[in-house]
């Protein structure tokens, strides 16, 4: 038996004679209960810090979780509550006064700034920026996608470390656009004379997956209207180039994801559905999805009915048309 990340590192060779049985990652509640019952009580034992009575309370568990780790398992959270355990043993050894209950404010003591910004919780409405959902090796993930159009001759210019899927996909994105500029009151001889930039930020994390496609339809139609995007709104399927939205994987670590940056709107393929199962009942009861079948219901949902200011505005201003 073996256990692995990812199995896209796995060689093919080998991985056609394996048995691949995914496990998803632990939710935050399920991690204060593994971290209360296991990770704590042998990190308290190893340090010498039963007879001192130390204990930790959930809210400066959640506070390790939330701003010093960022993975699917538990491997670095035990890892930093030992070296807060760490800190404690020192101090006693030392004689200094020490209060026995470990509080939010006791762990940033000992651990310092935090490694990991909680996620941009204003997310007003712009034009161009669309909130997508992501599963990386360390689980679930809100990502930004921005599109802007600029002076060219008719290129795309993909940015962030895009894997050759997640490109596909945003051209497949852009050829839909393209396909609709009628329906959208756009003129087809603006792509001549302009470029399409699209950006997914984050550049040293690579990306991949077919699943950001009505992310990046979202974004760049917006780009092209000057209407602004509903970010508070995070979203995840594969688009074709007709506008439909296929089914992906890894909805319950995209929603985790959307739940923690305190999103609670997801749009998510109408065939992913069956899949709420997954996800725990305290999260779903806090959720709204919309589940759709085409690209048109996205923007429906999505896209703001007026245009932003004219500053803001996509190729159309520019252009004069409509």
């Amino acid at each position: 038996m073996t256990t692995a990340n990812t199995a896209e590192d796995i060689p093919t060779v080998l991985r056609d004679r394996m048995e691949v049985i995914e496990l998803s990652g632990y939710t935050e509640e399920e991690k204060v209960r593994i971290a209360q019952g296991f990770l704590l009580p042998r990190q308290i034992r190893n340090h010498g810090l039963r007879k001192a009575g130390v204990t930790f309370t959930d809210r400066a568990v959640r506070e390790v979780i939330r701003h010093y780790t960022r993975e699917a398992g538990v491997r670095n959270l035990e890892r930093e509550l030992a070296a807060v355990c760490r800190k404690l043993a020192r101090r006693i050894a030392a004689n200094q006064r020490t209060a026995a209950r470990v509080t939010p404010r006791r762990v940033r003591t000992a651990l310092g700034p935090a490694k990991f910004l909680p996620e941009d919780e204003s997310r007003t409405p712009e034009v161009g920026v669309a909130t997508g959902l992501a599963v990386t090796p360390v689980g679930g993930e809100v990502l930004d996608v921005e599109a802007a159009w600029i002076a060219g001759a008719g290129k795309v210019r993909l940015t962030g470390q895009l894997g050759d899927v997640m490109s596909e996909s945003a051209r497949a994105a852009l050829s839909y656009a393209r396909a609709h500029t009628g329906d959208l009151g756009m003129d087809p001889g603006m792509f001549a004379h302009r470029d399409l930039h699209v950006h997914v930020p984050a550049g040293g994390v690579p990306k991949d997956g077919p699943s950001a496609g009505i992310t990046m339809g979202a974004a760049i139609i917006s780009a092209m209207t000057g209407r602004r995007v509903r970010r508070e709104i995070a979203m995840t399927g594969e688009v074709t180039l007709r506008g439909r939205v296929l089914p992906i994987g890894g909805l319950k670590e995209k929603v985790l994801a959307a739940h923690r940056a305190g999103l609670h709107t997801v749009i998510a393929p109408a065939e992913n559905r069956p899949d709420l199962d997954d996800i725990p009942a305290r999260v779903r009861k806090q959720m709204r999805f919309v589940w759709v079948n085409d690209m048109d219901s996205v923007l429906s949902t999505v896209l703001m009915n007026e245009a932003a200011a004219t500053d803001q505005q996509g190729p159309s201003a520019a252009s004069g048309s409509a």
